[in-house]
């Protein structure tokens, strides 16, 4: 785990974040396939060691029962997906590996709604591979919740 920065395409949102793993996945559902215009990779980061500057450029949505999805109101960039109802993941931030300043050093460990994937496209490398289904069981989450 490391410390990294980064921000959005005009500057106005700024971070940084410590404990940030060399891990990341991707997510193949159809709401992060249209909020990133394809797979939505990102790693995992414990929220409370984010520090945002230009918070005031921060827009958010909740998209969906248990989660809001965040963007710079100046440039559009993605920012983040937070699950913001209580549960196992609800301290942590999925933050876009493209905002990051430095990506490097990175590795693909697991995609996930493997099972709503598009046939145009594939990840190389061995990596844990979940359905909607076995995602849905892991998170405790009713399929009417969404993601």
């Amino acid at each position: 785990m490391s410390e990294r920065t980064g921000g959005c395409m005009c500057g106005a949102v700024r971070f940084t974040a410590s404990d940030v793993p060399d891990e990341y996945g991707a997510c193949h559902c159809e709401m992060c396939r249209r909020w990133a215009g394809s797979a939505f990779l990102g790693i995992t980061v414990p929220g409370k060691g984010i520090v945002w500057t230009g918070e005031a450029q921060i827009k958010t949505l909740q998209s969906s029962d248990w989660a809001e999805r965040a963007w710079c109101g100046r440039c559009g960039t993605g920012l983040y997906y937070h699950v913001t109802a209580d549960g196992p993941m609800s301290d942590n931030y999925e933050l876009p590996i493209g905002i990051f300043d430095d990506a490097s050093g990175l590795t693909m460990r697991r995609e996930i709604f493997i099972d709503q994937k598009p046939d145009s496209f594939a990840y190389a490398g061995e990596h844990q591979l979940l359905t909607r289904a076995e995602v849905l069981a892991k998170y405790g989450v009713t399929p009417e919740g969404g993601l």
